[in-house]
């Protein structure tokens, strides 16, 4: 029940809209009521009446003129208001719920996206969020409708015979009875198909993105069997809820079926005994399909209920997802720094219950100094900068920046004062203009073209098909490593923040994307307070400062000459590069 009300706030703003839908909605399944009072006149009053039979013509003509007006002046402006709001007010829902659901995806830090595939994140903003819908438009409209329309055709069905009336409703204990039964386990069953099929689209993601190396190491067969097996899966479950829907709407649809047998056995034996009309007996049977069907669409309602709440148990599962990163309650706007950055003592772990990564770091680092983090992978030197703009959080000691705590600022003023160049940076499939007026959406058309050239990214922009507009595909798949890179750099310059962070941004390039790349890297960093994560340290031998970072702590710290004359592990590590590099170059 708990994600019921938590669904009924989304709700609740529209309230007024779907009073006037239900409203709206009595009209539209209150006029076919009057049919079989209308077929109990005709039959009575007019076609076993004594009078003449052009008195009959005359009154039956008046009759359907009468209810043709109704049917097709009145009733097609209701069936479209009706239609109309009813699906407005529940995509409007649905708006909400995915726009609160995105924003809260912006706020899982992540640690989270480490541990959960983004397929899975999709279905459930997607496919269970939509399957939510059910909710509103058949809990909180179709069934009050339906209920309403039992109720009136319950009143004209015992003001027409009492007994009669009790005859039809005497399998309603035996019908609840039976809804109750079968629908808890439902809607277990429900939950476990909506968790395969969020798993069988996650893998599909995966391999979908994927494709080159499934491609390049030929295994079309082998993820052929891992995706039937998923698949397998799915439709397993999908049986088994099948199989026991099935069983339902057996059981409970024999129910509704066995009251109009039992209707027309004692309605026939009034009939023959004089006790009641053949207007009477037709009418009441047509009403009993007008209590019966009400009855039948909540059993299709309740198969459709169990998926609206198994789906909003997952949405709601996925938005109790805590952030491991917030603004602390008394956070305050960073103002525009200088750049000093200052680790101390820095202690931290990636899970609680896991190993330290960083052990007591204390690092100084200076307005518009360049240091450069080298040692060998699994160190800790990606997570040393990860903490800076706040992705992570320590577990003992401090970040600051110009002073101030990074905990005790708000992330979006950090952040904003930060620009981050990775290795694989993202870009998204759009033009080339958009991702790089992401740095800086308020840029104008020159400040943009500025910042493309001193990437070195203007040249190759202006040899494409559609220069600046040119769709780059997914993830940039229409690009060149080193293009996508640059294009990357250029929306870093745009930003023109103060703390640079490079992590690794040259080490998958060829030497000529290499080479324009540093350039602009150089040119980028330039007054300003720069961190270099560098797996080809002849890369970083301008750097005011190296640290060697091993095992989660700093082990050398110093200039690069200072670092070779000491003759420690970063001379090893760099004499050992040289050479692999001379061998390279004379073919050995």
């Amino acid at each position: 029940m708990g994600s019921i009300r938590r669904y009924v706030r989304f709700v609740k703003p529209y309230w007024k809209r779907i009073v006037i839908t239900i409203v709206v909605g009595i009209l539209k399944f209150g006029i076919p009521l009057i049919m079989p009072l209308l077929l109990k006149y005709v039959v009575d009053d007019i076609l076993l009446s004594q009078a003449a039979p052009d008195d009959k013509m005359k009154n039956l003509f008046y009759v359907m003129v009468t209810v043709f007006f109704i049917f097709t002046v009145l009733r097609w402006p209701i069936e479209y208001w009706r239609q109309y709001l009813a699906q407005s007010v529940s995509n409007t829902v649905l708006y909400d719920i995915r726009n609160r659901a995105f924003d809260h995806i912006q706020k899982l830090s992540l640690r989270y996206f480490h541990n959960h595939r983004a397929g899975e994140v999709i279905s459930r903003v997607i496919n269970d969020v939509e399957q939510t819908k059910s909710f509103i438009d058949t809990g909180l409209m179709n069934i009050w409708l339906d209920l309403v329309t039992l109720l009136i055709a319950l009143g004209i069905m015992f003001s027409m015979d009492g007994w009669l009336t009790l005859v039809a409703i005497c399998m309603f204990p035996l019908y609840g009875f039976s809804v109750k039964y079968f629908y808890s386990r439902l809607r277990h069953l429900t939950r476990v198909r909506s968790q395969a099929l969020a798993t069988l689209q996650a893998h599909l993601h995966e391999r979908v993105q994927g494709i080159p190396v499934i491609k390049s190491f030929t295994l079309e067969d082998h993820e052929q069997k891992q995706f039937d097996k998923r698949n397998r899966n799915f439709l397993a479950k999908a049986l088994e809820h099948t199989s026991w829907n099935a069983k339902t709407f057996a059981v409970v649809n024999t129910v509704t079926d066995i009251a109009p047998l039992l209707v027309i056995m004692v309605a026939g034996y009034r009939v023959i005994q004089g006790e009641l009309t053949v207007g009477a007996l037709v009418a009441f049977y047509a009403y009993l399909d007008r209590l019966y069907a009400p009855l039948r669409r909540l059993v299709n309602s309740s198969t459709t209920l169990t998926q609206a709440f198994a789906s909003m148990d997952r949405v709601f599962e996925f938005m109790d997802e805590k952030y491991d990163v917030t603004d602390s309650p008394g956070a305050h706007k960073l103002p525009p720094v200088e750049g000093r950055v200052t680790f101390e003592n820095v202690y931290f772990r990636y899970a609680e219950d896991g190993e330290d990564v960083l052990k007591g770091i204390n690092l100084t680092v200076e307005p518009g100094e360049t240091v450069a983090f080298v040692g060998a992978s699994g160190g800790g030197k990606s997570s040393l900068i990860s903490l800076i703009p706040r992705f992570y959080d320590v577990r003992e000691g401090s970040v600051r920046v110009d002073g101030y705590d990074v905990r005790d600022v708000t992330m979006r003023s950090l952040r904003s004062q930060i620009g981050v160049v990775l290795q694989d940076n993202i870009l998204f499939s759009d033009s080339i203009r958009e991702n790089i007026l992401m740095g800086n959406p308020e840029a104008t058309e020159k400040e943009m073209v500025e910042a493309a050239k001193a990437a070195n990214a203007h040249d190759f922009i202006i040899e494409l098909p559609n220069g600046y507009d040119t769709e780059i595909g997914e993830r940039g798949v229409k690009l060149s490593g080193g293009q996508k890179q640059r294009i990357a750099i250029a929306r870093v310059f745009l930003k023109n923040p103060r703390i640079l962070i490079f992590d690794e941004a040259t080490s998958a390039l060829d030497l000529e994307s290499e080479h324009l790349i540093q350039q602009s890297l150089e040119r980028l960093a330039h007054n300003r307070t720069t961190f270099i994560v560098a797996h080809r340290l002849s890369t970083i031998t301008h750097a005011d400062k190296i640290v060697l970072i091993e095992d989660g702590q700093i082990k050398e710290e110093g200039t690069h000459q200072e670092l070779m004359n000491k003759q420690g592990a970063y001379y090893k590590l760099f004499t050992v590069q040289n050479l692999e590099g001379v061998e390279a170059a004379s073919g050995k």
